[in-house]
């Protein structure tokens, strides 16, 4: 019987092990997608306790604990952090076969050091531990990136963030790279006049300028495209549904614009056509720049109108949805491939259904000039587990080339949370391994194998994102 959570964690053949060991483990990491907070790292903040690094924010626990019959007190509410630790113990047993489980106990390892199983007899003494040496200088939220061998992250910022906390950190010269990443996704707020009025009056005040017509609205955002490009980004994200490709025509967007700025509803098929003219708008944009631009694509959000009343968005109450993907898709990409206008792209799908669809997708757009250009991200949200990565790995590996893979990231609001780096880059390993020994793949190519799997787990990440000073020896 293997014990739990030892070296060899998911590593079920001896070739899995050499590859994971000497191989992958110690390359470090590139976190190009995340929602970790700049103003914690400029300010190198220091956490109060346990509770606090591990529980606020954190929407996959307060998911399992409601599952576990814990009032919302001990989630979002007043109870004391020492309470809302304890209800967290009680609930970890139950999460046998959740990735929570093993991400827990892998944090609990990779921080602290701490090997005992967190259940609510132990809970007092990790309790203790823990929160004592996150208080001390070692676990700032600086060295907690250090410790774990990060070299870029890029966090996820509003248009109109002024970005102030990424100029700290360059002018501090901190030796890890914290770029931001334009999520332009309140900019299309349609469903809701009253946040889009919103927006559009934040904007103008960020820019300066009156904002009355949809040319001034774009002009106004390519402002703030252009203004985060000479912050050194250059990654772009959208969170959708879905892609919106409508045919459209000028006048038609401009009597969208008017109605929502004048706080007025406008119909299903006028937003999808406002959607799709910016979301061509910002894509070339990108291209323009020579950006990354990112998809996050398939999430059902805020299904639970009562607790988004009471707290709002992001506190575990969205799910995969089972929306078209493929139709919408192909048209966006194919309008910018025709215009010659189509940048590096990642695709990320949360409907592990769809994973076929994605990696097909991701090949008709290859263009042969740049390695991997149109890329089937990560598994993504409720399916970086073990199953959903194997998963994604192997519809990317069926239908195009794993090899040239980007690998990990954390989308991740914890600086706890870099052990899941380690979690996909066993299970890269085992598959790797697994092939191997069953004779699938070749044994005399392991010196291959290997440096594919370095490159899986970093190299790729940092030649294609053009932070290739990052490879030096790797």
């Amino acid at each position: 019987m293997k014990p739990f959570l030892d070296k060899d964690f998911l590593l079920e053949s001896e070739t899995a092990r050499k590859l994971y060991h000497e191989s992958a483990a110690g390359m470090p990491i590139i976190d190009y997608h995340c929602h970790l907070s700049p103003k914690q790292i400029a300010e190198d903040y220091q956490f109060t306790d346990i509770t606090e690094a591990w529980l606020g924010g954190d929407h996959y626990k307060w998911r399992a604990m409601r599952a576990n019959g814990i009032d919302e007190s001990y989630m979002t509410g007043d109870k004391s952090s020492k309470e809302k630790f304890l209800a967290w113990a009680r609930t970890v047993p139950y999460t046998m076969r959740n990735p929570l489980y093993h991400w827990t106990h892998l944090e609990l390892q990779r921080y602290f050091g701490i090997t005992t199983l967190l259940n609510e007899n132990t809970a007092d003494e990790i309790y203790e531990k823990a929160t004592a040496l996150l208080q001390t200088p070692a676990y700032s939220v600086k060295n907690l990136l250090r410790k774990m061998g990060v070299k870029t992250v890029c966090t996820t910022d509003d248009p109109t963030d002024d970005l102030s906390y990424h100029q700290q950190l360059k002018d501090d010269g901190f030796e890890i790279a914290v770029l931001p990443a334009f999520r332009p996704d309140k900019a299309m707020t349609t469903e809701n006049p009253e946040a889009f009025v919103s927006f559009v009056e934040l904007l103008e005040k960020v820019t300066g300028s009156s904002i009355q017509t949809y040319q001034q609205y774009t002009a106004q955002l390519k402002s703030r495209h252009d203004f985060f490009h000479s912050m050194g980004c250059s990654v772009s994200d959208h969170g959708l549904e879905q892609i919106y490709a409508e045919d459209f025509s000028t006048g038609e967007i401009e009597i969208v614009f008017n109605e929502l700025r004048a706080g007025k509803a406008v119909s299903d098929e006028q937003r999808r056509k406002f959607k799709s003219a910016l979301l061509l708008a910002f894509a070339e944009w990108d291209h323009e720049k020579g950006w990354v631009q990112q998809y996050h694509l398939g999430a059902l959000r805020n299904n639970n109108t009562r607790l988004l009343q009471q707290m709002g968005a992001d506190v575990g109450c969205d799910s995969i949805g089972d929306f078209k993907q493929a139709v919408a898709l192909s048209k966006f990409l194919r309008t910018l491939d025709d215009r010659g206008k189509l940048t590096k792209t990642i695709l990320y799908n949360l409907n592990p259904a769809d994973n076929e669809i994605f990696a097909t997708m991701a090949g008709n757009f290859n263009d042969g000039a740049t390695v991997g250009k149109i890329q089937f991200g990560a598994a993504w949200w409720f399916l970086d587990q073990k199953t959903g990565m194997i998963s994604q790995m192997n519809a990317l590996s069926n239908m195009g080339l794993l090899s040239r893979f980007v690998g990990m990231l954390t989308d991740s609001r914890s600086f706890l949370s870099y052990p899941r780096h380690e979690y996909f880059r066993r299970i890269l390993c085992n598959l790797f391994g697994h092939e191997v020994e069953n004779g699938e793949l070749p044994y005399e190519e392991l010196d291959w194998i290997s440096q594919v799997v370095k490159d899986i787990c970093f190299n790729n990440a940092a030649r294609y994102f053009g932070w290739s000073h990052l490879l030096k020896d790797k």
